[in-house]
């Protein structure tokens, strides 16, 4: 049960499985908006939550089979574009600007981002995604409130 978590139902095994959690999260939550309560503050937050905690106890859990932080470990990806897009209100161009700063921030890893990696077991696994999607949703709504997005 714990791989399918991990690699997101198969998704890490693909190439470039980072990439392609990130979009299926974004098409999840394109498809969402029609159900807006999911994205409430409330549900939304939970779902965070909920998220971040199954995301670091699948990458604990499988760091032993797979190594540190490996490839097929997508969760976190999920987990930080659903962060990324936390409390946006989703329009398509959102959702891509998102998407391309949120790969942005997870690829090259500034701003403290790499040191998260460092943090042992699973929350190093899930932190650093987390903070790559803090900076693009700070991003994303400083984009909206100045009328760009």
């Amino acid at each position: 049960m714990y791989k399918l978590i991990a690699s997101v139902l198969g998704i890490g095994y693909v190439k470039g499985g980072g990439t392609v959690a990130a979009v299926v999260c974004c098409l999840f939550l394109y498809l969402a908006r029609a159900n807006e309560a999911l994205l409430r503050p409330w549900p939304a937050g939970l779902l965070t939550a909920g998220l971040l905690a199954l995301g670091t106890l699948a990458a604990q859990r499988m760091e032993g089979a797979w190594g540190k932080d490996s490839y097929r470990v997508v969760i976190d990806e999920v987990a930080g574009m659903w962060v990324s897009m936390l409390l946006i209100p989703i329009t398509g161009p959102r959702l891509l600007v998102g998407l391309v700063l949120f790969r942005f921030f997870d690829i090259v890893k500034p701003l403290f981002i790499r040191k998260m990696e460092q943090i042992p077991g699973g929350a190093g696994v899930m932190l650093d995604d987390v903070l790559a999607g803090l900076y693009t949703t700070l991003l994303l709504h400083a984009g909206i409130q100045l009328g760009y997005l």
